[in-house]
């Protein structure tokens, strides 16, 4: 998770990858942290780092505490600044890897190879082992640079996922709009789940027609 707009975003994934049975390796950067703060008033801090973690995820897209209940168990925590972390190195056995969401500043660290953080260095090491890559870029509007930058990402291989939702899914609550962007970041990362209805061929399905 790095620095942009868009923690509800991150939530709904982190549901979804923990109700698909899946394991966790979370790395939240600083940048995201302020983020954090800033749209839900939630301090994420490493020493208590999963009850700071139920407490956001328990939360729905329009703030409501307790909305749903997170099993954390899947989840291990590393510290941004841990450049000796499991994720660090291509011999730490995982599937792939979702940023979600991606700062500007994140997809140029990325598409650069800078690896100034974890996250950054996990990115890369998952590029070079050729595993999947999800990167939903929250920006508006985009820059040619940071254009190029997403064009460099795609050429190595990436998946880049625009945090755009789309309405013939039926959305009536901004959970659903959220959770539509968070539904096509797994598909791209081939996990399942049911958080949006997908389109059938049906004109007017969404409105039960």
């Amino acid at each position: 998770m790095s620095g942009a707009s868009g923690t509800p975003y991150a939530a709904a994934v982190l549901r979804g990858l923990l109700d698909a049975g899946e394991s966790v390796d979370l790395v939240i950067s600083r940048a995201s942290r302020l983020t954090l703060l800033d749209e839900t008033g939630i301090s994420y801090r490493d020493a208590h780092w999963r009850d700071d973690l139920g407490t956001w995820l328990a939360r729905g897209a329009d703030g409501k505490p307790d909305t749903f209940a997170p099993d954390l168990a899947g989840v291990r925590h590393w510290a941004a600044g841990d450049l000796a972390a499991g994720p660090s190195s291509g011999s730490y056995p995982v599937k792939g890897m979702l940023i979600v969401p991606a700062s500007t500043a994140c997809v140029a660290g990325v598409a650069l190879g800078l690896s100034k953080d974890l996250l950054q260095r996990a990115a890369s090491v998952t590029l070079k082992e050729r595993r999947k890559l999800v990167v939903a870029v929250r920006e508006t509007p985009l820059s040619g640079q940071t254009l190029r930058h997403l064009v460099a990402l795609d050429d190595a291989g990436a998946v880049v996922l625009p945090a755009s939702p789309a309405f013939y899914a039926g959305a009536t609550h901004i959970q659903d709009l959220v959770d539509f962007v968070a539904g096509r970041a797994l598909d791209a990362a081939g996990v399942p789940h049911k958080l949006y209805r997908r389109w059938e061929g049906e004109l007017g399905g969404s409105r039960g027609d």
